[in-house]
């Protein structure tokens, strides 16, 4: 066996950042930006009022307080969207919107409230004249033109993850489209005689096929783009012919097959239409992996990650090695999920000397995490992933977790966790 460093650097090593494309920023969200990013303009692209008010000289407003207002005759008015030809001079003020573009002569904004414009309205006085009831300094409530985004700036790298922000900032810019590093398209493939689609009746000594299902919706969330290659029985000429079906993917995942079975079938599969790197790694659950490339004539190879049968080894195991390499082959440097660190509310026993990746939950009190077991820890339980937050990871050299001992959560899903 080989520890799971070993095992995901070896993966890795093999899986390559793919080409660009070019798309519409709107489906570009969670992929990384393929070249720099420029400004062709200032943005905000002029100057102008952060809040709505009036434009005016700073100077004007020298001594004005709620008691004694500074009283101003207004010239006109400027909407967002707007370009007023208007020049403020001393004692003069603009009713303007957020937005607006600064007339002429105004160097800072007072906000509504700041005045006595509801007061005049009221009294029918409003229009005219507006008394602004505090002093302000150049520059008060304005946005200059640049001030987020300099002409001619380099606004982001490439390598950079797409978020929601970043592609508000490519609007921003007047990009419609940007290049980014494609989506990797993964194929998944179920074996086994005793698995049947979901769309079959089940007789007796059949299961349903849920890790397709399970590892699809794993890969659209790391990433990566899902394609169902259904499922193969327990020969090796079957196996084969669906995996070539697959040889279009830029990766092949296939789940069960892997182990010292007589029905075991995928590692030869492997080894004799490709290359195998290894196929047993120092964890639980899932100890039984197949890592190779199949031959695809003519062109590269396409990795092949062979993952165990058992449900919860499946979805484990492609945490720790299938994701990585999606989110590498997508052109992403960080890898890892998030960890925290918990205080353990059971216990946890690890007898044979391997890395347990325990299905907890994690909640917050007082500052501190708690992990809790999900339930039942069998590598066919499901369910234990169902309610897990969190992978609580158990070294190779500790036997045994007690309740109150600290522990590694690797998070699966941070946002879903109260508190965090």
């Amino acid at each position: 066996m080989i520890s799971v460093e070993e095992a995901l650097e070896r993966i890795l090593g093999l899986v390559e950042v793919l080409e660009k494309e070019e798309k519409p920023i709107l489906d570009c969200l969670g992929q990384v930006l393929g070249e720099d990013a420029y400004a062709s303009f200032d943005v905000p692209p002029y100057d102008n009022s952060a809040m709505d008010g009036y434009a005016l000289q700073s100077a004007s407003t020298v001594g004005a307080t709620a008691e004694s207002p500074s009283i101003l005759r207004v010239i006109g008015e400027i909407a967002a969207g707007h370009v007023s030809t208007l020049s403020v001079e001393a004692g003069t003020a603009v009713r303007i919107m957020t937005g607006a573009p600064m007339p002429k002569g105004a160097d800072a904004v007072v906000p509504f409230e700041l005045t006595d414009e509801v007061e005049r309205r009221h009294a029918g006085r409003h229009g005219k004249q507006v008394g602004i009831r505090c002093s302000v300094g150049i520059g008060a409530n304005v946005r200059y033109a640049g001030e987020d985004i300099k002409r001619n700036g380099l606004v982001m790298r490439r390598g950079k993850l797409l978020r929601p922000a970043a592609i508000g900032v490519l609007a921003s810019l007047g990009k419609a489209s940007a290049v980014v590093i494609r989506r990797p398209v993964i194929g998944i493939l179920a074996t086994g005689d005793e698995v049947l689609d979901i769309s079959q009746p089940l007789p007796p000594g059949k299961i349903y096929n849920s890790n397709s299902y399970s590892l699809a919706c794993q890969v659209r969330s790391s990433g990566g783009i899902p394609k169902l290659l259904g499922v193969a029985p327990d020969r090796a000429e079957q196996l084969s012919a669906a995996l070539r079906c697959g040889l279009d993917c830029d990766m092949l995942i296939t789940s069960g097959g892997v182990s010292l079975g007589d029905y075991d079938v995928v590692k030869d599969v492997l080894a004799a239409e490709g290359d195998v790197s290894f196929w047993t790694v120092r964890m639980k659950p899932g100890k039984p992996i197949a890592f190779g490339v199949f031959e695809r004539k003519g062109e590269k190879k396409v990795p092949h990650l062979g993952l165990p049968g058992n449900p919860v080894s499946s979805m484990v195991t492609f945490e720790i090695f299938a994701r990585p390499a999606i989110r590498k082959m997508m052109g992403m440097v960080d890898f890892s999920r998030r960890y925290v660190t918990a205080i353990m509310e059971g216990s946890i026993r690890n007898a044979d000397g391997r890395r347990v990746f325990a299905r907890v939950t994690v909640s917050k009190k007082g500052g501190q995490y708690f992990a809790k077991l999900t339930g039942s820890q069998g590598s066919g339980v499901l369910t234990s992933m169902l309610e897990a937050d969190g992978l609580a990871v158990i070294p190779e050299t500790v036997v045994a977790v007690e309740p109150s001992d600290l522990v590694e959560v690797m998070m699966l899903d941070w946002n879903e966790v109260d508190g965090f």
